[in-house]
């Protein structure tokens, strides 16, 4: 198939599959779509002695023309390559064995036997790419194939792309029948009066071309021999003479290489002892001094203010629980180190081909006009040129708004590629996505000793910005959409219209046999894809678009790793897909990693991070603490999966005996042994080696004649498509847990059931987002995933290498900061309220209980948002009244409050010491705990209520990822929202009730400042923490009117001091004039 032969548009429900062809081909319906040209050779098909087009198989149609279909016949396996049904002899055509045979009945042991077939086809197919390019035959010479067409663009353009999947060559184009078996097709109505109405088509029946048992047979088959090659591997170890070493591919390691090539690929360095011992002392010496400041403050309530008290001590006690459960989970961080070179010496030899796994990318976007093409542009060529083997790499750009635009800046992408990746690799730049490279102020001539470069850099500065013209002429069309739609350059309707009513669309932009670059290199597979959507279905927004990419690839690529980014991370460092494979790779530790999460860096902030959007503590301190107790959450992004374990799988036993869980054995007792079942589905549940992914050795040891006669050891199809769902070349996927595609499978085929895979209804009665892959029932599917593969006993891992792996953009507007951060507590609220909540989920699995604390606490901080209001109100109401939520202590009770605020400020100093932040980002970070708490905090727990208990379903905004013209333009923009309101009220309140304080001290004397300073303390805590926020509703400050300055202070004053004045909260007594004397 050609990368580039068309865009395969379809719908599986409705039994519907075009393929719109590029430019001067017409859409048409895909039974139709190959029949003039031999789908072998490339050559035209010819005709019968009656003037009709030759048709090879009468079942399917395949186009073949004449000379192969009697190459076949007498030197091949006699089978048509579509359907493997057997050819029938035509009118003059010579007799070969079996014609004898009764006719009109299929040959059934060719049709579902690909084992016996597969060598005599592989030579055919060898024979048949030599005529293709015109080389000539012993009985037959054929005219090269023709010529690969070009993608249709929503503007005239002369720029072509090509690309093909590995296995699928220009002779096997991009042409499908259609899906269903013997169902009417309604394709859109596009056809083509040039094919003749005497050729007919026969639908495809999936059963017979993807059978079980024909996938079974490969899967065995392939094991068998892996099987039976590590037993030789073994003893040709074992019989080795001499004590030479021999390395994984079975010959002889050179002995200088042998130390370097078995040392582990990753070690794990423990912080320094003199930087976390007395991190921990002060954790247990301040959670002593917690305890008898609560039990103090229990028992001696205030009485004139009781409310006040019982108030501040619930909240106080509600702190000191969230404290315990943020803190403890860092107990034991990590810090870990990769060694690249050990990885290239152990699976790069040299001179051999490279052995490192395969990875899939994926990419997410849905509204190009929120999230720019040009940004998913840069994303896109940054992994083109990732320093990864080129075809171990596939990018799979997800569109799930299912814009033209995106498509076409797509197409544009692919194109620029061409020249930008050769330039990355033969100078070695970094960062490789171009507008970061080229914005970059430093001496980029630095370690540069090409002569070229300065003159290259410039022609590919200059052709990077004639394509950042094109990407932007792109983008201003589209703003204006034409009344009927969008349409192909060819005059056919765009099938994505409708975003919310369209087929499944595939495009496949660059491959291994068509993409190459300006010299000549390959360069990865490149595919969009834009699942299926119709009215009435959930399609569970970024999760449910996940999902249809991992089965996507699987069915294309199946790498047995992928790595996920959203649309506006690119790749910062190029050995990024190295530094993981060092953990998922290591053949000690890697086979329990579930996934290598690395931190999230971003660009664009401004200098001072007003609004923590960097999220040092939480990507520096807490994420190391995790990885030293079972592994980092999963945070969205910025992560390299295992496969295996996305669908389910359990890890593989420990060597080690595991700890035991002294939480769950106190509270949940002993735990109880798990049944050993001979079922099938456990063991294909709890696989977790290549060589045993179906049976274990001692079925191996029974032989063949076993397996055939214990059809019992096979889970049998039901059981995969309710777990996995009807498609069987997706659940033969699942048994390559080294990856790959077989090769029997047609290429045609694969992308039907690519078509098949993302259809809108392929998960319904599945495990598709309740066991298996992304996990539906929270907007923060990232957290409620990683937790789902902690409970099966998976670790992940926390890879922070020096030069940040990957960089983003982040909202930098207030506004849109509160909208981001109100979206993840939302999703938190969401997990508390469900089944899977950490409080009661999981007990008895792999879950350590350090790492259950870690996940308690991450889903029930936006509840710290009603005691945190509370708290911060408190201030005001005390200034205003008089009153004091602590009464009058002694000396010996003040040192409890003096060592509790010590110990806090020890504590956080310690933790920025071992963690390596500054103490700007930790005081950011504190700031922005309280901003966001008061807001968009408080609006989740009630949103998610809502959600929950009532079925209002609020709708999730797609965070912005362009900014302002100007520099940090965006930061002074003001954005109205209902978010502002809590926070802006606690300013103005605790404004008003400092001015009030002081006033009335200075209207009481001299005695009344003792008690004051208690609570301005206290307001002025408020205060602070809110500074950030209070900037941010000012703007810039040479655009803040001055006359709202001085109104401002000047009802304020004029408030406070009637309220003074009027005292209502004082009981007011009648004068007695008796009292008074003659000053009454």
């Amino acid at each position: 198939m050609e990368a580039n032969a068309g865009l395969v548009a379809g719908s599986y429900k409705r039994n519907q599959l075009v393929v719109i062809a590029p430019e001067t081909h017409a859409p048409r319906p895909l039974q139709h779509s190959a029949g003039q040209v031999c789908q072998i050779c490339g050559d035209d098909l010819g005709t019968t002695p009656t003037g009709e087009l030759f048709v090879a198989c009468n079942e399917c149609s395949f186009p073949v023309c004449r000379p192969c279909y009697e190459y076949e016949r007498k030197d091949g396996n006699q089978a048509c390559p579509q359907c493997k049904t057997r050819y029938k002899r035509h009118k003059g055509s010579p007799r070969v064995s079996g014609d004898e045979d009764e006719e009109d009945v299929d040959d059934l042991e060719n049709e579902f036997s690909y084992i016996e077939i597969h060598k005599p086809r592989r030579q055919h197919t060898s024979k048949q790419e030599h005529m293709g390019f015109g080389e000539a035959d012993s009985r037959n010479s054929h005219p090269p194939s023709r010529p690969i067409p070009q993608i249709p663009l929503l503007t005239d353009s002369s720029h072509s792309v090509s690309g093909e999947f590995s296995g699928i060559s220009p002779d096997h184009p991009s042409l499908f029948m259609p899906l269903g078996g013997g169902k009417r097709i309604h394709p859109i109505p596009y056809a083509d009066s040039n094919i003749p109405s005497s050729v007919e088509s026969r639908s495809m029946d999936m059963s017979r071309e993807f059978s079980p048992y024909e996938f079974g047979d490969i899967a065995w088959k392939e094991r068998l021999d892996s099987w039976k090659s590590k037993q030789e591997k073994m003893q040709m170890i074992e019989g080795h003479a001499g004590g030479g070493e021999i390395d994984e591919s079975g010959q002889p390691m050179d002995p200088t290489m042998k130390d370097d090539g078995r040392q582990p690929l990753s070690r794990e360095i423990a912080i320094s002892p003199s930087k976390i011992n007395p991190y921990r002392i002060v954790i247990v010496i301040r959670l002593l001094i917690l305890a008898f400041f609560l039990r103090f403050r229990i028992l001696n309530p205030v009485e004139d203010a009781y409310g006040l008290w019982l108030v501040s001590v619930i909240c106080e006690i509600w702190f000191a629980i969230s404290w315990i459960l943020d803190q403890f989970p860092k107990w034991l961080p990590v810090n870990r180190e990769t060694y690249l070179d050990r990885l290239s010496l152990r699976f790069e030899p040299e001179g051999k081909p490279s052995k490192l796994s395969a990875v899939d990318v994926y990419v997410s976007t849905v509204d190009p006009m929120k999230e720019p093409p040009l940004v998913t542009a840069n994303t896109v060529l940054s992994i083109l040129a990732v320093d990864y083997p080129v075809d171990k790499v596939s990018c799979y750009v997800s569109d799930d708004g299912a814009a033209m635009l995106t498509f076409e800046a797509l197409s544009e992408t692919s194109e620029f590629a061409r020249r930008w990746v050769p330039f990355c690799k033969k100078f070695s730049i970094e960062p490789r996505a171009p507008e970061m490279y080229f914005a970059q102020k430093i001496d980029y001539l630095k370690d540069k000793v090409q002569p070229t470069f300065v003159k290259e850099r410039r022609a590919m500065k200059r052709e990077y910005e004639e394509f950042k013209v094109r990407i932007n002429a792109l983008v201003a069309k589209a703003h204006k959409v034409p009344e009927e739609g969008w349409t192909m350059q060819d005059g056919s309707p765009w099938p994505g219209n409708n975003p919310r009513d369209h087929p499944g669309m595939i495009q496949v932009f660059l491959g291994h046999s068509g993409g190459h670059d300006t010299d000549g290199n390959e360069l990865p597979r490149l595919v969009y894809v834009s699942r299926e959507k119709r009215p009435g279905f959930n399609h569970h927004k970024k999760a449910g678009a996940m999902n249809a990419l991992v089965r996507v690839s699987a069915v294309l690529t199946n790498a047995p790793y992928f790595l996920n980014l959203d649309c506006d991370h690119y790749i910062n460092n190029s050995k990024a897909l190295r530094e993981a494979m060092c953990f998922m790779m290591d053949p000690q530790l890697g086979k329990r990693v579930c996934y290598v999460q690395f931190p999230q860096r971003f660009d664009g902030i401004d200098l001072h991070d007003r609004y923590a959007n960097h999220n040092t503590v939480f990507f520096d301190i807490n994420l190391k603490g995790l990885d030293g107790v079972q592994g980092p959450v999963y945070v969205g992004t910025g992560c390299v999966f295992r496969r295996q374990a996305l669908y389910g799988i359990d890890p593989p036993p420990s060597d080690s005996p595991p700890k035991e869980d002294i939480l769950t054995h106190l509270f949940c007792g002993p735990p109880k042994k798990k049944k050993v079942a001979r079922s099938i589905h456990t063991e294909r549940t709890t696989r977790n080696d290549s060589s045993v992914p179906m049976f274990t050795l001692d079925d191996i040891d029974e032989g063949i004649e076993g397996y055939e006669e214990d059809k019992s050891l096979l889970m049998s199809q039901k059981s995969y498509e309710k777990k996995f769902g009807q498609s069987p070349v997706f659940v033969a996927s699942t048994f390559h847990e080294d990856g790959g595609v077989p090769a029997s499978i047609p290429p045609s085929s694969l992308l039907k059931e690519a078509i098949h895979v993302i259809s809108c209804g392929y998960e319904d009665k599945t495990e598709w987002g309740k066991e298996i892959g992304w996990i539906y029932g929270s907007v923060t599917e990232d957290i409620l995933t990683g937790f789902k593969m902690h409970c099966r006993g998976w670790r992940s891992t926390y890879c922070m290498p020096l030069r940040p792996a990957f960089k983003g953009s982040a909202p930098i507007n207030l506004s849109d900061r509160l909208n981001q951060v109100l979206r993840w507590a939302l999703g938190s609220v969401e997990i508390l309220l469900s089944k899977h909540c950490p409080l009661w989920y999981g007990y008895g699995g792999g879950l350590k209980w350090l790492q259950r604390l870690a996940y308690v606490n991450t889903i029930i901080y936006p509840i710290t948002s009603i005691p945190l209001l509370a708290y911060c109100t408190l201030p005001a109401v005390c200034l205003l009244t008089g009153k004091f939520i602590i009464p009058e202590i002694s000396n010996f009770a003040s040192l409890w409050f003096i060592s509790l605020f010590l110990s806090i400020f020890a504590t956080g100093i310690l933790e920025m010491r071992w963690g390596g932040v500054g103490i700007d980002d930790w005081w950011r970070n504190e700031q922005f705990w309280v901003i966001g708490g008061v807001s968009a905090h408080l609006f989740a727990v009630f949103q998610g209520l809502l959600k929950v208990l009532a079925g209002i379903d609020t709708n999730f905004t797609v965070t912005a990822k362009a900014a302002d013209d100007t520099e940090f333009g965006e930061l002074y923009v003001f954005k109205w929202t209902s978010l502002l309101i809590p926070p802006t009220t606690l300013i103005v309140v605790n404004l008003v009730g400092v001015v009030a304080g002081i006033s009335d001290a200075l209207n009481s004397g001299y005695q009344s400042w003792g008690p004051l300073f208690g609570k301005l303390f206290f307001a002025f805590w408020v205060i602070v923490h809110l500074y950030p926020f209070l900037k941010g509703l000012m703007g810039r400050q040479n655009r803040t009117p001055t006359i709202v300055i001085v109104w401002s202070i000047l009802l304020a004053s004029i408030f406070s001091l009637l309220w003074v004045r009027i005292d209502p909260f004082m009981s007011q007594k009648p004068a007695n004039p008796a009292d008074c004397g003659d000053n009454c």
